[in-house]
């Protein structure tokens, strides 16, 4: 059976949700890299067990995600870094706040349980809905909506970051995309 033009341009197109969402469970590119070549060669190959119609960006992260916790079995001989203290040590400094803000944000993510992180980067960076997630995850609703709210109260405290808190530029960076001169 030949792939479908439609199939290759879907496969294409996740490519980038695909492998930011590996990088958010490894937390390194050069793993998350490799999980996504291996999501794109089990697609490939298991192209025919795809039903078209279906959500195909849920079909793929679900073959990412089951490959992550297949790699993460083999690699129990490993250094475990879960509380960030290797990778803290690896962190380079940004030239701009919003590099260092970034820096901060990946290494709070690594601090949250694996589920709670994966959860909240479905839900939150790669727009999926509670429900979608919660299939690609194999729970209930529920339970990626509780594990969303934990991961989301959790970055609060690890970020310092009060619930009235401004999100977004800082003062300087808001005046400039403010003016009405600019081009």
């Amino acid at each position: 059976m030949s792939i479908s033009k439609s199939f290759r341009d879907q496969v294409i197109a996740a490519i980038p949700g695909l492998r930011a969402f590996g990088l958010s469970l490894t937390a390194r590119g050069d793993r998350a890299d490799d999980l996504v070549q291996e999501t794109l060669m089990k697609a490939w190959k298991y192209h025919d067990s795809f039903e078209p119609g279906s959500n195909m960006k849920a079909w793929l992260y679900t073959i990412l995600r089951n490959e992550f916790y297949t790699q993460l079995r083999k690699r129990k001989r490993e250094v475990e870094d879960a509380d960030g203290f290797y990778s803290n040590k690896v962190a380079v400094n940004g030239e701009q706040e919003g590099h260092l803000d970034m820096a901060d944000l990946r290494v709070a993510l690594s601090k949250l349980v694996d589920d709670q992180r994966e959860a909240l980067i479905l839900v939150g960076a790669s727009g999926f809905s509670y429900e979608e997630a919660a299939k690609i995850c194999k729970v209930e609703i529920g339970t990626i909506k509780s594990r969303v709210n934990r991961a989301r109260a959790k970055l609060a405290e690890l970020l310092d970051i009060s619930p009235n808190e401004k999100f977004g530029p800082d003062s300087s960076t808001e005046a400039v995309l403010n003016n009405p001169f600019r081009n």
